[in-house]
C-alpha cells in the first residue's frame, strides 16, 4: 500500500480524514461548549430530565393532595348540612304536632284520662326522636325559653328573682331549639 508519510498527516489510517482532537486543555476549552455542556447543572441530561420529571410529578401530587382535601372538607360540610336540614324538617313536624299535644293537654285537664296513654306514647317517640319539653314550674325565668304572660309581685324577702309559679301553655324544644316557648306567669 502507501507509506505513512506519503497519506499525510490528515488522513485516518481507517480510511478517512482524521479529525483533530484538542490536545491541551485550553483548546478543549475553546471548543464547541453546546455538545459537551449540559444545559442543567448536574452535568448529565439524563438525569436532569429525571429531575424535570420528578418536579413535575412533586407538582401532580401536591395538586392531588389539594383536591382530596378540597374533597373531604366538601364532603364534611354536606354531610353536616344534609343533617341540619334532616333536623330542620323533622322539627317542622314536631312543630305541626304540637296542637296536637295540645289538644291532648286540654282534654286532660277536662277530665278525658283516656287520652292520657296516647299522650305518652306520643311525647316519648318524639322525645327519642328530639322533642323536649318545657314544663318550667318552680324554675327561674328564662325569657329565651319561657314566655310571661302574668307577673306577680315578690313576696317580701323574696330574693331569689323571677321564679316561674304557673305554667299556662307548655313549651317544646326540639334539639336544643326553641319550638314555641312555655307560657308562663312569674312572681318577683
Amino acid at each position: 500500500m502507501s507509506d505513512p508519510a506519503v497519506d499525510g498527516p490528515d488522513d485516518d489510517p481507517v480510511g478517512g480524514p482524521a479529525v483533530d482532537a484538542p490536545s491541551s486543555p485550553s483548546d478543549r476549552e475553546a471548543g464547541d461548549s453546546a455538545s459537551e455542556e449540559p444545559e442543567e447543572g448536574s452535568g448529565d441530561p439524563v438525569l436532569d430530565v429525571l429531575a424535570a420529571v420528578e418536579a413535575e410529578r412533586d407538582g401532580y401530587l401536591a395538586d392531588l393532595q389539594r383536591a382530596t382535601a378540597e374533597f373531604a372538607n366538601f364532603r364534611k360540610q354536606a354531610e353536616r348540612r344534609n343533617a341540619e336540614i334532616g333536623a330542620l324538617a323533622r322539627g317542622g313536624l314536631a312543630e305541626k304536632l304540637l296542637p296536637v299535644l295540645d289538644a291532648c293537654d286540654l282534654a286532660l285537664e277536662h277530665g278525658a284520662d283516656d287520652v292520657a296513654p296516647i299522650r305518652a306514647s306520643l311525647v316519648q317517640a318524639l322525645e327519642t326522636a328530639g322533642l323536649e319539653v318545657l314544663d318550667p314550674g318552680g324554675e327561674p325565668f328564662d325569657p329565651t325559653r319561657h314566655e310571661a304572660v302574668l307577673h306577680e309581685p315578690a313576696d317580701d324577702g323574696d330574693d331569689a328573682g323571677q321564679v316561674v309559679v304557673e305554667v299556662l301553655r307548655r313549651g317544646y324544644a326540639w334539639e336544643g331549639r326553641v319550638l314555641r316557648p312555655a307560657m308562663v306567669r312569674v312572681r318577683g
